[in-house]
């Protein structure tokens, strides 16, 4: 088969860190947001199922379908907005909410609009906005030290030195150096894991306009501006641009669909752990990172099938080592990203713009900085070229992100020498 030939332990390790990451960044959202309608024990353990299966089968099965890495992951910002919007609301209006939001994710995807509208957006700041939503976590990487010095200079003396000498590596090797660091010092917390079998329970939905109002609505709005405006940019700057967005969105929208009676809230585009999978430090071939995606799918499998014992291993690890791990392994892509979106002078002040805003944070009625971003670079853009030349006339914006090369030189990769001899 051919997924074993071209799998690697770069891949896979890109894999793992990608669960790793997304886990344990914020499964504790997920669990307070199942809380606030008030799930069972039993509840809140088939949202991880149903969150796991969803994102493994719709990560795994189109990365080998198309042999391109498909990334998806559920709506963090979504389950942050149902946390605080859910009280008052039972299971059963929740799960009709949901429905509701999937729905209209397939129609995002099948209509095409989504598509449409990312296609306009100039590289430049697609780049800025992947850069700007990834540079919180390289912060946290060196911001860790406050807290766990030593751990921090290990993993990074032990990244560069790995880097330079056997860089496909750099990441793994950081990983396990890490790992045996604090299991030497005792600080990996075994007590909270407990292997069962999670078992997926089924909730009738409930309609109502109240709860399609205050829960559907600001869900869909959320998870396409701050989930897949971000994903559809890790994709295209990565070098992926030929994959179909809107089939992408459509399956994300219908595993929603027929997992939301279990919990699946809201699945999307990831971009953060994408670009952990899409990048050279997944392979140096960028033919052979679906293997990376496909690593990460079958854990997600692994994690619906055994919820809460998985999310308690996940969660053994220090916070520290998993926020040093995801800064470094994205290291490459935030600089691909800076570098491609300051290329171009003419645009680089409206990339800037953007990639400081998503740096920022700020959230503005209920939509995270992800969004700003991006209508503050295409306001700051749209200034710049009054009186001038069009846009489109100047650089075609609709194949600016659609089909431009990559943040950082991917393209070439596989033809660099030795580039196609490891395995």
């Amino acid at each position: 088969m051919s997924f074993f030939k071209d799998l690697s332990l770069s891949a896979f390790t890109a894999g793992f860190v990608a669960v790793l990451v997304g886990f344990t960044s914020s499964v504790a959202i997920v669990f307070q947001a199942a809380q606030a309608f008030g799930a069972t024990p039993e509840m809140a353990a088939s949202w991880m199922w149903a969150l796991g299966i969803g994102m493994g089968l719709a990560s795994a099965l189109p990365s080998l379908w198309w042999k391109k890495p498909v990334m998806i992951a559920w709506s963090t910002p979504g389950a942050a907005v149902l946390a605080v919007a859910g009280m008052g609301y039972g299971m059963g209006e929740a799960v009709g909410a949901f429905i509701v939001c999937a729905v209209l994710i397939v129609l995002a995807g099948a209509t095409g609009w989504f598509e449409r509208v990312m296609n306009k957006i100039p590289m430049a700041i697609a780049s800025a906005l992947l850069a700007g939503v990834l540079a919180r976590f390289g912060l946290s990487a060196f911001t860790a030290a406050q807290t766990a010095l030593p751990l921090v200079l290990l993993m990074l003396g032990t990244y560069l030195v790995a880097k330079r000498f056997v860089p496909r590596y750099a990441v793994p090797l950081t990983l396990l150096v890490a790992i045996v660091f604090v299991a030497a010092r005792g600080q990996l917390a075994w007590s909270s894991v407990h292997f069962t079998l999670t078992w997926p329970v089924f909730t009738m939905p409930v309609f109502s306009w109240q709860a399609i109002v205050s829960l559907s609505l600001p869900l869909f709005v959320v998870t396409m501006a701050s989930q897949n405006l971000p994903g559809v940019a890790a994709i295209r700057a990565s070098g992926y641009s030929d994959l179909p967005v809107s089939k992408l969105i459509t399956i994300s929208g219908l595993a929603t669909l027929v997992l939301a009676p279990f919990g699946a809230f809201a699945l999307n585009l990831s971009a953060i752990t994408a670009a952990m999978c899409m990048g050279r430090e997944a392979h140096e071939d960028p033919a052979r990172r679906y293997t990376a995606a496909v690593s990460c799918g079958a854990l997600y499998v692994v994690i619906g099938l055994f919820g809460a014992a998985v999310t308690g291993l996940l969660t053994a690890f220090p916070k520290e080592l998993v926020a040093c791990i995801a800064g470094l392994a994205l290291l490459g892509t935030i600089g691909g990203g800076l570098a491609a979106a300051v290329r171009d002078e003419s645009h680089r002040e409206a990339a800037l713009i953007t990639f400081l805003v998503t740096l920022s944070g700020v959230t503005l009625v209920g939509i995270g900085s992800a969004f700003w971003g991006v209508v503050a670079g295409a306001i700051a853009l749209a200034v710049q070229h009054i009186g001038r030349a069009s846009l489109a006339e100047k650089a075609p914006v609709g194949k600016g992100i659609a089909a431009s090369g990559n943040i950082a030189p991917d393209t070439h990769v596989a033809a660099a020498p030795g580039a196609g001899k490891n395995a």
